[in-house]
């Protein structure tokens, strides 16, 4: 995932909490706001300390980053999306990331055509 597509600053964190929709599944947490000035979509991705130390912390930010890779031509443009991975991310492997991932973004609509 290039660098621009990212979300790095806490102000663009805090716009998309307090003014986005949120949707959840076990695993993952979805934030998500409409922009219309941008034409991709960017992705923040926070996982907290209690998941694990920054080796595991890392290898989870890693799996979504390539889900979000292998799912870009899918997920529709000018959102702001944030993920938040929940305690059970620690043990999952590529595929069940990148399913939980598709599921939310699925039931949330961002999906270009339902797949």
């Amino acid at each position: 995932m290039k660098k621009q597509f990212r979300i790095k600053k806490n102000e663009e964190f805090q716009a998309a909490f307090k003014h986005g929709n949120s949707f959840a599944n076990r695993q993952l947490v979805i934030y998500y706001r409409k922009k219309d000035d941008q034409d991709h979509f960017r992705i923040g991705l926070s996982v907290g300390k209690k998941i694990g130390n920054a080796v595991v912390r890392n290898r989870i930010k890693r799996l979504l980053r390539a889900s979000f890779q292998e799912l870009e031509q899918d997920i529709k443009p000018c959102y702001d999306i944030v993920i938040i991975a929940r305690n059970p991310t620690k043990t999952m492997d590529y595929e069940s990331m990148k399913k939980s991932l598709s599921h939310l973004l699925y039931k949330e609509k961002l999906f270009k055509h339902s797949k």
